[in-house]
């Protein structure tokens, strides 16, 4: 099975770090992002999509993002059920980073060419541990999980 969820957009208010019972820093904020289809006459739409960060990436965004700010999220969703005030069934849905990433400054805009293609070597991004273990495992170095490299064998096949 695969949950996996990437959202780049707006923060709608600047993150507030909170510290749980046990002293695990945690986070919430909301990603404003922009629809991709725009019917004619009419102005684009955004969903506003909720996003909790755990332990560094949490320090991580609240140290570095404010409101306005774009961001890049990647994670996984979540759906949680509870009961609202009036004794209500609510069921929320959310992402829960695993890894953000800057995508550029608060003035870039379509018409400003000050944009950001590519995140510059010393940008701070966080990954979770989680993540680092993936992206070292996928990053091509096979011999090192015995597996040879593709260069090996006579036809090309990796396998």
């Amino acid at each position: 099975m695969i949950n996996c969820a990437v959202i780049m957009g707006r923060l709608t208010a600047d993150p507030e770090l909170r510290t749980t019972s046990s002293g695990i820093s945690v986070t919430t904020f909301c990603v404003a992002v922009d629809r991709s289809f725009v019917r004619p006459g009419e102005e684009r739409q955004a969903d506003f999509i909720n996003v909790t960060a755990w332990r560094q990436t949490a320090d991580f965004v609240t140290r570095y993002f404010r409101k306005g700010s774009m961001i890049a999220v990647q994670g996984s969703i979540q759906t949680r059920s509870y009961e609202d005030k009036n004794g209500n069934r609510r069921t929320a849905v959310e992402i829960v980073a695993d890894n953000v990433s800057f995508c550029g400054s608060k003035n870039s805009d379509g018409a400003n060419q000050n944009r950001f293609e590519a995140p510059a070597q010393n940008t701070p991004s966080y990954q979770s541990e989680s993540t680092e273990a993936f992206s070292q495992i996928s990053s091509g170095d096979d011999e090192e999980f015995g597996f040879g490299s593709a260069a090996d064998d006579d036809d090309g096949l990796p396998f």
